[in-house]
């Protein structure tokens, strides 16, 4: 289906939104700027800012939105297994951060750029809350997904443990971020390095814990 102009427009804005926020956050920290900073320098309202970002977290962590609707439509098709479905995702998550930082023009500048935001996360609790908070929206998403596949109510054990195990495989692409952005200045190698940990991860998933360690 082709974009409307109304549909490009308003996500034009919100990734203007969001970008400054990212901006104004590595420049001053979370507590320092406000959403009335964001709002003036994009030329619109406070309230507009809220129409599309609820809170200030979401603000400035608008990507989980993103993954939560790509969880909701690769997780619902049932000839896609839902280890495939996650790694898809996580792929298509991973290929947008690297092409982005191949493409800035000083991939170095731009690796040090996501170092500091991931640490000014870190030390930031409303932004780690909200994140906690997000990871078990995503689980419970997720289960109720798996359940509806099999015919099985989205609190049974089966769907729990697999939508918790299938969602620590993005705790698994984060920290292998963290630890590769440190020594890592080609976006190309920093791809290859992170997926490789993450198909590990699945691997695992896939195979079973009793294939890599004895019972």
């Amino acid at each position: 289906m082709t974009e409307g102009l109304r549909e490009r427009k308003k996500r034009e804005m919100r990734r203007q939104l969001s970008d400054t926020a990212a901006r104004l956050f590595l420049q001053d920290g979370f507590d320092a700027f406000r959403v009335a900073d964001v709002a003036e320098a994009c030329g619109v309202s406070e309230k507009t800012v809220y129409n599309y970002f609820p809170t200030k977290e979401s603000l400035v962590l608008d990507q989980l939105e993103t993954t939560m609707s790509a969880l909701r439509t690769g997780l619902a098709d049932p000839s896609a297994p839902p280890v495939q479905a996650a790694l898809h995702i996580l792929d298509t998550e991973l290929t947008a951060m690297t092409a982005g930082l191949a493409a800035s023009g000083n991939p170095g500048a731009a690796i040090a750029g996501y170092q500091r935001f991931g640490e000014l996360i870190a030390a930031t609790p409303s932004l780690r809350a909200y994140q906690s908070d997000m990871m078990d929206r995503f689980v419970a998403v997720a289960a109720e997904l798996l359940a509806d596949q099999v015919a099985l109510p989205p609190d049974d054990p089966e769907p729990q443990i697999a939508a918790t195990a299938l969602l620590g495989l993005w705790r698994v692409q984060f920290q292998s971020l963290r630890r590769h952005l440190a020594t890592t200045s080609d976006p190309a190698t920093l791809h290859t390095k992170v997926t490789a940990d993450v198909h590990r991860a699945a691997r695992l998933l896939e195979n079973g814990l009793t294939s890599s360690w004895p019972t």
